[in-house]
């Protein structure tokens, strides 16, 4: 079992993605509600969006954010709900984080490169 410090900066850390990710969905849909009344379609909001730094930064953020808030509360359901190991579920939840951070940054390349 993890020590109660671990489990303390654990819950600060989702604790602090969460707030980063209503950042990031808040802008997020914003934007889209915007682009979709403006009648931008997806090939000209791609089009924009190439070449972005400020696009790649906000959404490679928006990336790492869910990487690390969602295999923290993924371990806990396994843990709690599934009956799975606290090493089980703290490996599962390193493989789902490299996994969402690497196809998240991979799909954030894709739109701004």
């Amino acid at each position: 079992m993890n020590s109660a410090a671990t489990q303390a900066r654990l819950w600060y850390l989702q604790r602090l993605s969460a707030m980063a990710l209503a950042l990031f969905v808040s802008v997020h849909l914003a934007t889209v509600v915007y682009a979709v009344r403006g009648g931008l379609s997806g090939a000209e909001i791609l089009a924009r969006t190439q070449g972005s730094w400020p696009v790649a930064i906000f959404y490679g953020a928006f990336v790492i954010a869910c990487a690390v808030h969602v295999p923290i509360g993924l371990a806990r359901v396994a843990e709690e709900w599934l009956g799975w190991s606290p090493k089980l579920a703290n490996t599962a939840a390193i493989v789902v984080a490299l996994a969402l951070a690497v196809l998240g940054l991979r799909a954030v390349y894709a739109v701004v490169a």
